[in-house]
């Protein structure tokens, strides 16, 4: 029933008002993991290349860096400005999403994780993952590993591992100290070659912890290191930041500018304009349904949540407002 709504609402027009209405906002976008076929979690190769043609059709992909000159030194943008962004630096964003980033042409900014590039260890959040994987047919097939994932970022970092140690062993499971394939880290060199190819590199810190949990000393590492790592291995300029988790506080956002960041993006949910702070960009979570990706692209979604704080009187002159702009698009 919902699916078959939105497929109307589609079809009305009622998303392409929102867009147009919000042509000179800036859309960020938000990607994780990527697959060939449809999996839960990941974007599938198919539903980008859908998403890549719909972006072209209505937008202009812009770099990530065009947004920084924008808002900082008021660079101009095109109109319909979107930048896409991919986070943490798996293997797939490489093998499946970087060919067909460069079949359309698009610019896209990679945050990376170094230790997770350098092979030092995980991204954390796989590792109950990985556990549950390993249950499948036992008694302890219950395990959420998502909301103990919830739960664990809530802790420092110590106290985390510590309790990510003691849940693996309390169902059996050893959690080796890299991760298997399926999780796997791209490389330096895979990095360099998507330069070459239109993608840039942004940090994501050293080892992705949930910044406002840390002190004053990680929080000064986790932010330089990262930086002067990749400085290193990329000969050039980082200037682009990407909080873990989109966890921030006031503290972390003014580090993060200490530490010679000049843009940096969330993870709160919707559009940015010209009085944006650049280092609290928000961003748009990225579904591999098309009509909810053009849903949720369009500004519908800020819409909604907005008229939710409306009064009930305000909410009817707006709908009304509405169904006359539809009328005559």
């Amino acid at each position: 029933m919902k699916q078959t709504l939105l497929r109307m609402m589609r079809a009305s027009g009622l998303f392409a008002t929102f867009r147009r209405a919000n042509q000179h906002k800036i859309l960020i976008l938000t990607y994780h993991r990527f697959s060939e076929q449809p999996k839960r979690g990941f974007t599938h190769a198919r539903a980008l290349a859908e998403q890549l043609e719909y972006l072209r059709a209505h937008y202009t992909i812009v770099s990530l860096s065009a947004v920084e000159r924008h808002l900082i030194e008021g660079k101009p943008l095109p109109i319909a400005p979107v930048a896409i962004t991919i986070d943490d630096g798996y293997a797939d964003a490489y093998e499946i999403a970087f060919p067909i980033l460069r079949r359309y042409r698009a610019p896209a900014t990679l945050f990376a994780a170094t230790d997770f590039i350098d092979g030092k260890g995980w991204v954390w959040t796989d590792q109950l993952r990985y556990v549950k994987a390993r249950l499948a047919g036992s008694t302890s097939h219950h395990f959420d590993p998502d909301r103990a994932n919830a739960e664990l970022k809530r802790l420092p970092d110590d106290e985390r591992q510590r309790r990510i140690a003691l849940i693996s062993k309390e169902l059996g499971v050893t959690v080796p100290p890299l991760p298997p394939a399926d999780c796997r880290a791209l490389t330096w060199d895979h990095a360099r070659e998507m330069i070459l190819g239109g993608v840039e590199i942004g940090s994501h810190t050293v080892t992705h912890p949930i910044l406002p949990h840390v002190d004053a000393a990680q929080l000064a590492y986790e932010l330089q290191q990262s930086r002067n790592r990749l400085e290193q291995m990329l000969n050039r300029d980082i200037t682009l930041f990407c909080y873990p988790n989109g966890d921030y506080d006031g503290r972390v956002r003014n580090a993060a500018a200490g530490a010679g960041y000049r843009l940096a993006v969330t993870t709160e949910c919707g559009l940015n304009d010209r009085g944006s702070d650049p280092l609290a960009l928000r961003r748009i979570h990225t579904d591999c349904d098309l009509t909810h990706f053009i849903q949720s692209t369009s500004g519908f979604e800020q819409f909604k949540d907005g008229l939710r704080t409306l009064s009930p009187a305000a909410r009817v002159m707006v709908a009304a407002r509405d169904d006359s702009a539809r009328s005559t698009s």
